[in-house]
């Protein structure tokens, strides 16, 4: 069973940008998004992916994952049934030390939202914060891109 543990971070600034040595464009949507279970369908650039999720036992650090590359034009047509609301973010990759933090730049209704993720063997795993990280919202649902498609980053200072 594959488990993801990761740590996200908001970012402080776009130096991230010149310190990317690569970076893609993601638009993904929601086929489930219930509390503890995700069922995403993602494409990126000309690649496509289906994506399971299971519920977070520890506060949001791990949780068990499955992700299976799918046809580009099967993608398209789960795209059709996906919950209202698509992310659509730019990816940049950044080295720290032995680590890479994924920074998304979010755009539409989530435009101005940048978060940074690392992705860590075990949950005690040391790493190296480039710079730009700043403070850790780990766990905060807020930043769960399957909360974003529901609560978009341009309603928050209006709650």
């Amino acid at each position: 069973m594959a488990v993801e543990i990761e740590r996200k971070f908001l970012v402080l600034d776009d130096s991230f940008k010149h310190e990317a040595f690569a970076s893609s464009h993601i638009c993904q949507g929601y086929i489930c998004s219930e509390r503890g279970k995700t069922v995403r369908i993602r494409i990126r650039d000309e690649r496509a992916y289906i994506t399971i999720k299971g519920p977070s036992p520890d506060g949001g650090l791990s949780r068990y994952e499955f992700e299976q590359e799918i046809p580009l034009d099967d993608a398209r047509q789960l795209m059709t049934l996906c919950e209202p609301g698509i992310i659509d973010k730019t990816r940049w990759l950044v080295k720290s030390g032995e680590h890479t933090f994924e920074v998304d730049e979010f755009h539409g209704d989530n435009a101005g939202l940048v978060v940074a993720e690392v992705e860590l063997h075990n949950e005690n795993e040391a790493y190296q914060k480039p710079r730009f990280i700043g403070q850790e919202v780990t766990g905060d649902r807020r930043y769960y891109n399957a909360q974003l498609r529901r609560n978009p980053y341009k309603l928050w200072g209006r709650q």
